[in-house]
């Protein structure tokens, strides 16, 4: 069977909903947090030189930068096929049938995303889990003018904190955003200036928010932040471009190369340039936590049988929601856009296919917890069951540009 015709069945037989295969990341800094539900032996699984798995990616189009070692393929997202007498609705072991996720976009368009197709041309953002014992390094992400410089597109994310993937909170369950109102551009100035002849100690000009679990941010492009030690769900646009302006944290020591990694090389040594990266305003912005932190909203499509909540709104770039599913209920629920799911609680159906929030899962192996629902599928209804008569079935449902979310605190109609 030709692909094509392959990637068209898959589509038809889950009835416009996609398997997912996990999709695990190692990043060479810090320490693994270890929540991401991977069996104890797995976390090196890539080898030591790799550094330990710290991520899982959801519905990526797009490959991680992690350097020559990384294959070619390291992000992106899998579809486990269904065709032939194999890879059925119900099998979810054999993954050995598979097709990337991005492929799958190129070749059936607005099949799958519907109206993203006309308006991007592609799905544009992904979500992960990100798993640290220890803080990230105070850092931003560049704007999309920044970016352009180097060949790439800017990057905002959301942050948010499920309860049932934090049963502890790590080393430092704290996250700085930004700067002190009172710091001076000429303080960040000097802190940069030392960052290759000992500890730079930017954070003690920033502000840092204790993470509260069931709630997260908005981190605009060009806002300095170290994200705390708990495991977080982050919603973000197709990039991966930084600049690190912690040169020590948690006692390790990251080299000049992670700040202007993402500068013209004529450009790499000019400490004014870096300064410009940021968004100074917003990372002074005496009302941040009123203008960024992002409780969950209600929607009003909720009832007696499920509940779902805004976790991710407020931008004009991505959404989330999180979907609880009463024990033993079964319910039909409707989105405008297509979108990626993780479950992160219960089990039962989705659509046609099993589901299973993973428990222990082995590097390489298949699951039953993460699935890409088309336009079509998600405007018609997903029918979603909940087999436990105990523990509610939550997921967490990441959008594109598309799915129009509330702007601020008052609670909107979906």
């Amino acid at each position: 069977m030709k692909q094509s015709q392959a990637m068209q069945e898959t589509l038809k037989r889950g009835s416009g909903i996609l398997r997912m295969i996990p999709n695990f990341v190692p990043r060479r800094f810090a320490r693994p947090g270890r929540r991401l539900r991977l069996h104890p032996d797995d976390y090196f699984a890539l080898g030591t030189a790799r550094g330990a798995i710290k991520e899982r990616w959801f519905a990526s189009t797009i490959t991680a930068m992690n350097g020559p070692a990384a294959p070619h393929d390291e992000g992106l997202s899998y579809v486990c096929a269904m065709v032939g007498k194999v890879n059925a609705v119900g099998d979810h072991d054999d993954v050995s049938e598979r097709f990337t996720l991005r492929d799958m976009v190129s070749e059936l368009g607005d099949t799958l995303i519907g109206s993203l197709q006309q308006s991007h041309g592609e799905w544009p953002m992904y979500s992960k889990f990100f798993d640290y014992q220890t803080p990230l390094f105070h850092h931003l992400h560049l704007t999309d003018e920044a970016a352009a410089r180097v060949g790439r597109r800017g990057k905002p994310e959301a942050y948010y904190f499920p309860p049932q993937l934090n049963n502890h909170l790590g080393d430092f369950p704290v996250t700085y955003f930004g700067f002190d109102p009172d710091t001076t551009i000429d303080q960040v100035r000097e802190r940069l200036a030392c960052y290759e002849s000992g500890d730079n100690r930017i954070t003690e000009l920033s502000r840092a928010f204790r993470i509260e679990l069931g709630t997260g941010w908005y981190t605009s492009p060009g806002v300095v932040h170290a994200p705390g030690s708990v495991l977080t769900y982050e919603p973000q646009l197709n990039s991966d471009v930084n600049s690190v302006y912690e040169n020590v944290a948690s006692d390790e020591v990251y080299p000049y190369e992670f700040l202007i990694e993402n500068c013209p090389p004529a450009r790499q040594r000019d400490v004014d340039y870096v300064l410009g990266l940021m968004d100074w305003d917003k990372n002074i912005d005496p009302n941040y936590k009123a203008q960024y932190f992002r409780p969950p909203l209600a929607c009003r499509n909720s009832n007696e049988q499920f509940t779902e909540q805004w976790i991710v709104y407020g931008n004009e770039y991505f959404a989330a929601k999180e979907l609880t599913v009463k024990p033993g209920e079964q319910v039909k629920v409707a989105d405008q856009a297509a979108y990626g799911c993780i479950l992160v609680q219960g089990y039962g159906k989705v659509g046609e296919h099993h589901a299973e929030t993973a428990i222990m899962l082995r590097y390489g192996q298949g699951s039953a917890d993460e699935f890409f629902v088309s336009e079509s599928a998600a405007r018609q209804g997903v029918v979603i069951t909940n087999h436990s008569q105990h523990e509610p079935l939550v997921m967490l449902k990441h959008f594109g540009p598309n799915m129009v979310s509330p702007s601020n605190a008052a609670m909107l109609d979906d």
